[in-house]
């Protein structure tokens, strides 16, 4: 069976080539070629079985399996040997660039090189707290280990001349958080994969994250010191998920590392160096300040403290600043070994005191002239948030508009689907929608239930999240509405189908939305008859309704969907049961209830 290109990019045929056979030998369109491609995805390219690929390249002398990935060279020698002319895929949107505050508009003369601003993620127990403690303790000399323990949520290390400036965030959910609150800081993203363990699934969703951020990517192989260690093995993981190292003919940088002895630090630094030097970074100091806010906390001593990347400019104490609906004047500035300091420029990560509450992380922060143009910024922010209502994410509905008024000419999914098998069939399917002008997008697919980190890359992306046999969890329901993210369900892979197809051609009309009433916990079971149950339960949250369709959900799966035949409080029969109640239920054609099972009461409604 013939399986569909996973890569989206390496359909983008001007015109679909002939149809070949191994023995037959026609005038074809040339193929653009990516740099890596999988041996059933190049099959799907030349519009032939898989078999046939897999004995050219036995004869070439490869033994590879149809999921196996092969270069651009070795690629395009197999299509050529099936006739087919091969150019290379060009990259055209995808390039790589900064992500922080634009330098257009400003007085080219005083533009001025800064650090780049350096975000490191991966999979947990991969070695990224070791790696930032081997990275600053080769920028400690003797008589300075005490600054080491100063913690702050970015610091800068010098190498050579030149200063890198480092996040020290918690993991690729707070990379994205910045991102959907408006936070463009990162100028290169390392992604650390350790030698001995390979591509985890939090190592894939790192990559997602970043490549959302169209941020560059330096792939750090730590570990290369352990005695199972395989660094061939992660280069091949990385590019099947379309990060090509250079030595494969790819544009990500790998650098070996053993961030435990402290080896490959400095080739490390060199290269993140490389990367911003490619990037041209720079910035005008002479200007007033504006940052970010990297993190906040209150202090019992010293009151609220922001840790701040000043983006552009030259932030001082005694500057009147705002960050949101947050406002207050620079009373002190401590860097990340805790000196005091008068002033910080671009790229230079400092903590503020005297503001006059905590901004929220990835809220912008610029100095105001007084305090009174600081005081009306202030509340502007705040009246605009209460009219907006914090509703940032999109809806299906605002999609079909977007593309039927040319704004957009991709959708951007997010899918989670219930099994491991369901990813093919629906990225298959989806890729297929493709058309000269419009496309679908595939930010992150991935097995599992939808989380609040998938709700927070949706709203950094301004994507729809699409569940295909699989919901929603309650704290990702809840953030999702807040937000405004469209999350839509399917059990029917026609039906997810045919809603893309006409979101794309922007036809969507309307739907009937699926809403949760309430969530209501199993805390005991009653025998009421011959074969028939009962559920004591207790509603934990919203309500549970007789009109309701209940979902019954043990250890996050469902197992179990219909109406319910009776409801009562006591002994009184009841229309619903609300929040902080207990009560009998009894569903249609379901009586295995165990303790601690999960109800949830599904009804439909009309879309405003």
């Amino acid at each position: 069976m013939t399986t569909r290109p996973t890569n989206q990019q390496a359909t983008d045929t001007d015109q679909p080539p002939t149809p070949a056979t191994a023995e037959g030998r026609v005038a074809r369109a040339a193929l653009k070629m990516p740099q890596a491609v999988t041996v059933g995805d190049l099959a799907a390219l030349m519009r032939m079985g898989p078999i046939d690929v897999i004995k050219q390249l036995m004869r070439a002398g490869r033994m590879l399996a149809i999921n196996d990935v092969i270069e651009y060279e070795t690629a395009s020698m197999i299509a050529r040997s099936f006739g087919f002319p091969v150019e290379p895929l060009a990259e055209t949107d995808q390039a790589p660039g900064s992500v922080v505050i634009s330098s257009e508009g400003e007085d080219a003369e005083q533009l001025q090189p800064r650090p780049p601003v350096v975000t490191i993620l991966g999979h947990v127990d991969h070695g990224k707290t070791t790696l930032l403690d081997a990275i600053r303790k080769t920028n400690v000399v003797a008589g300075e280990a005490g600054g080491i323990t100063q913690h702050i949520a970015a610091y800068q290390v010098t190498h050579g001349d030149r200063s890198i400036t480092f996040l020290d965030t918690p993991g690729h959910e707070a990379f994205t958080e910045m991102r959907a609150r408006g936070a463009r800081v990162t100028d290169v993203a390392v992604l650390v994969v350790a030698a001995d363990d390979g591509v985890m699934p939090q190592t894939v969703e790192a990559i997602d994250h970043v490549k959302a951020a169209k941020v560059p990517i330096i792939a750090v192989v730590n570990k290369v010191d352990r005695p199972n260690a395989d660094q061939e093995r992660v280069k091949r993981q990385l590019s099947e998920h379309d990060l090509l190292v250079e030595e494969w003919g790819g544009d990500v940088i790998a650098v070996p590392v053993s961030a435990l002895k402290g080896e490959g630090i400095d080739d490390l630094l060199d290269n993140i160096l490389i990367v911003a030097e490619v990037g041209e970074l720079k910035a005008n100091p002479a200007r007033e300040a504006k940052g970010v806010v990297i993190e906040a906390r209150m202090d019992k001593s010293k009151g609220a403290v922001a840790t701040v990347l000043v983006q552009t400019g030259t932030l001082k104490v005694g500057d009147n600043v705002v960050a949101g609906g947050v406002r207050g004047r620079v009373k002190a500035m401590l860097n990340d070994k805790g000196e005091r300091v008068r002033e910080a420029g671009p790229s230079v990560p400092i903590e503020i005191l005297g503001l006059g509450g905590l901004p929220e992380a990835g809220q912008a922060i610029e100095v105001t002239q007084d305090d009174k143009s600081a005081r009306q910024m202030a509340e502007e922010w705040e009246r605009e948030q209460s009219e907006a209502g914090r509703v940032n994410g999109v809806s299906l509905e605002d999609i079909h508009a977007k593309i039927e008024s040319g704004e957009v000419k991709a959708l951007d999914l997010i899918v989670k689907t219930d099994v491991q098998g369901s990813i093919d069939a629906v990225r298959s399917a989806l890729y297929a929608l493709k058309t000269e002008e419009t496309r679908v997008n595939l930010i992150h697919i991935a097995t599992g239930s939808v989380t609040e980190s998938d709700v927070m890359l949706a709203v950094a992306s301004k994507a729809i999240i699409i569940g295909f046999n699989i919901g929603p969890q309650q704290g990702a329901r809840s953030l999702a509405s807040q937000e405004g993210v469209d999350i839509r369900s399917y059990e029917v892979i026609y039906n997810l189908i045919d809603d893309i197809e006409m979101a794309l051609k922007g036809l969507i009309a309307p739907v009937v939305e699926d809403v949760v009433e309430g969530y209501a916990t199993v805390r005991a079971i009653f025998s009421v008859g011959r074969h028939m149950k009962a559920a004591g339960v207790y509603v934990n949250d919203g309500h549970i309704s007789r009109r309701a369709e209940i979902h019954v959900m043990r250890n996050g799966q469902r197992i179990f969907a219909g109406p319910s035949a009776s409801l009562k409080h006591f002994k009184d029969d009841v229309r619903e049961l609300n929040a902080g109640l207990e009560g009998g239920l009894i569903l249609e054609g379901f009586h295995d209830f165990q303790e601690g099972d999960v109800l949830e009461a599904h009804v439909s409604s009309q879309p405003e």
